[in-house]
């Protein structure tokens, strides 16, 4: 059964990092283009990272800049993972954050993880 379990989120300043991890089982994510996804209070889920394959990255403009996503190494179960690398967090930045294909299995959804920017 797909399944995706997201972790690292938690209160930072503005100003300050955080590192989400998913953890993505089921099937072989290796082959897919991944990426982080968020939903502020009162907003649509939006994606802000997507990574090929083979590494490709874009990023949404609000983010471009502050946010890398990278991918675990190709071999073993490291090729379901999935990171997003979160600098110079903004109040803008706090929401729920997930991680799915591109485009999303729309069933699978996980829990997300909880970031929150604020002093």
């Amino acid at each position: 059964q797909v399944q995706f379990v997201e972790s690292g989120g938690g209160l930072v300043q503005p100003g300050g990092s955080l590192r989400l991890s998913c953890v993505a089982s089921g099937r072989d994510f290796s082959i897919y283009t991944m990426g982080w996804y968020r939903q502020a209070p009162g907003k649509q889920r939006e994606l802000v990272a997507t990574s090929t394959s083979i590494g490709i990255t874009t990023y949404a403009e609000s983010v471009k800049g502050r946010f890398t996503i990278s991918r675990g190494s190709a071999r073993g179960n490291a090729r379901n993972m999935l990171y997003l690398q979160m600098n110079g967090l903004k109040a803008e930045d706090t929401a729920v954050y997930y991680c799915n294909k591109v485009p999303p299995d729309q069933v699978y959804w996980g829990q997300g993880t909880q970031v929150t920017v604020s002093s």
